[in-house]
């Protein structure tokens, strides 16, 4: 009876083990394929490290790549291949390079072929490895110049590695006939890497396991990025996975009259979507949670996508609130995300990094409408966001999100509707009243509670922002002119600055 091996090889990269359901399975056969750049040798590379480093021997063969070139692409790595890792590049012998041996009545690459399996077999036997790289299959294909011959080869190549008892991955550059799958039916498994340019930006790269026999992996795409120090996965989040048990608890903003609004605060494991306009204070309203979190002891993460931090750190300062003091306090962290470099896979890892190593309760994304940049699609960011919100709300966490909508009064819309995703949606609105542009506020829904129906004035200061009582003598204040039919003084009286608006 044939001994099932369940037991696997890791690859060094934490994401694709993760995906791959903890490795390659040992003493198996796997293709990697994809275009130039993608990122093969990287995870050829970083495979055979971990190898080294539990102690097993590695061995390395190129049919495309110098030596040289191998060690110096590990070396821009900051890598020193291990002396358990031996790189054996695979020359044509010269006498196939003679010009009197094309004469011949036999095909050059008939030769070609027979000698180079017999090189790399030779290469097996003398260094009995348990990890080997065959870089790469297309040389091979050119060589046998037919499928059938082509998947003799190949299968040939897995019988023998298959008596070493060595774990092989095959690299393809996808050079050849895309539409020759003949590899994905010999190999065990199928890793794909791909490379998308967008209209702006840095390239995105991504990875999808095709087959991978026996195992029930992690489908669909996952980013990666190649960085100095090797090749990143992030594991697309899937929420299911990840439950955990919490106390609901009500968050005060710190506001009296906010809170009222809200139904007494927000609660903890729910998502809260501010929407308006630019200028509104979307951003204020936020962080003001945020305050109230760190100064309750708690901690909290701010991803900024639209605003640089100095301007935010000083604009924050002038209505009272000091952002750096709550950084230093170890309890507040903030990160600036570039949505033409940041891939929304890798966005997703530093928020669940932060939620798990550093135990954060208070999350903000500001604002949507840069991390909308980061999506090829629309759609796309619906999916990403409903499973990142699924997550952080079942962390216990509060998420809070802007989105500023097109326009300033009247009619706006949203650039993308993710307010049937969010448990509470507060708008924020200009309205025009005594030949002046003022603010209101109104909660839309709220799913884990009652809230107040009615529609407020609030107002920014160097004291923060004040929040008044409702405005029953008004109609039409969200489409931006009401008319008044009440009686006395129902808006926030105007009152001077404080003599130093930024201390």
């Amino acid at each position: 009876m044939v001994e099932l091996i369940t037991e696997k090889a890791k690859s060094g990269i934490w994401g694709l083990d993760d995906i791959l359901a903890g490795g390659f399975t040992r003493e198996h056969m796997f293709l990697i394929e994809g275009a130039p750049g993608t990122g093969k040798t990287t995870i050829a590379l970083e495979f055979l490290m971990e190898g080294a480093r539990a102690g097993e021997k590695c061995l390395y063969i190129t049919l495309s790549e110098t030596e040289r070139e191998l060690r110096q692409g590990a070396a821009s790595h900051g890598w020193k291949l291990d002396e358990l890792i031996e790189v054996f590049e695979l020359l044509p012998p010269e006498s196939l390079l003679d010009s009197e041996q094309q004469q011949s009545l036999l095909y050059s690459s008939d030769l070609e072929l027979g000698e180079t399996t017999k090189q790399i077999f030779a290469a097996v036997d003398r260094a009995q490895p348990k990890r080997v790289i065959l870089d790469s299959l297309s040389e091979i294909r050119l060589l046998a110049q037919s499928s059938l011959r082509y998947r003799r080869q190949i299968l040939a190549i897995k019988h023998y590695f298959a008596n070493f008892g060595a774990t092989v991955l095959l690299l393809d550059d996808m050079s050849s006939d895309l539409a020759d799958k003949t590899i994905h039916s010999v190999a065990h498994g199928v890793l794909r890497l791909e490379e998308l340019a967008p209209a702006y930006g840095a390239e995105r790269r991504r990875a999808r396991v095709i087959k991978y026999r026996g195992i029930k992996f992690r489908g669909g795409y996952h980013d990666v990025t190649i960085a100095t120090g090797g090749l990143n996965v992030f594991p697309r989040l899937v929420a299911s996975e990840h439950r955990t048990n919490y106390a609901r608890r009500t968050l005060s903003s710190g506001i009296a009259e906010l809170d009222k609004l809200l139904g007494n605060g927000i609660e903890t494991g729910s998502s809260t979507l501010i929407l308006g306009p630019a200028g509104t204070g979307k951003s204020l309203l936020a962080i003001i949670f945020i305050a109230a979190a760190v100064a309750r002891g708690e901690r909290a993460a701010f991803f900024v996508f639209d605003e640089e931090l100095g301007l935010l750190h000083d604009r924050m300062k002038g209505l009272g609130i000091d952002l750096e003091a709550m950084q230093r306090t170890g309890n507040l962290f903030i990160e600036q995300v570039d949505a033409a470099e940041l891939s929304p896979g890798e966005f997703a890892h530093r928020v669940r990094k932060r939620v798990d190593e550093n135990s954060v309760k208070t999350v903000l994304i500001d604002s949507l409408n840069g991390y909308q940049a980061a999506m090829p699609e629309e759609n796309s960011l619906i999916l990403h966001m409903h499973e990142l919100l699924q997550y952080l709300n079942r962390q216990g966490a509060a998420t809070f999100m802007t989105v500023a909508q097109h326009g300033l009064v009247g009619d706006m819309k949203a650039p993308v509707d993710v307010t049937y995703l969010a448990d509470t949606v507060i708008l924020l609105r200009y309205f025009e009243a005594i030949g002046s542009v003022r603010r209101a506020m109104s909660i839309i829904k709220k799913r884990t509670g009652a809230h107040e129906a009615t529609i407020r004035e609030y107002r920014i200061d160097n004291r923060g922002l004040t929040v008044g009582g409702p405005l029953v003598g008004f109609q039409g204040v969200l489409r931006g002119v009401p008319v008044y039919v009440g009686e006395g003084k129902p808006l926030l009286e105007d009152r001077p600055l404080l003599e130093d608006p930024f201390s």
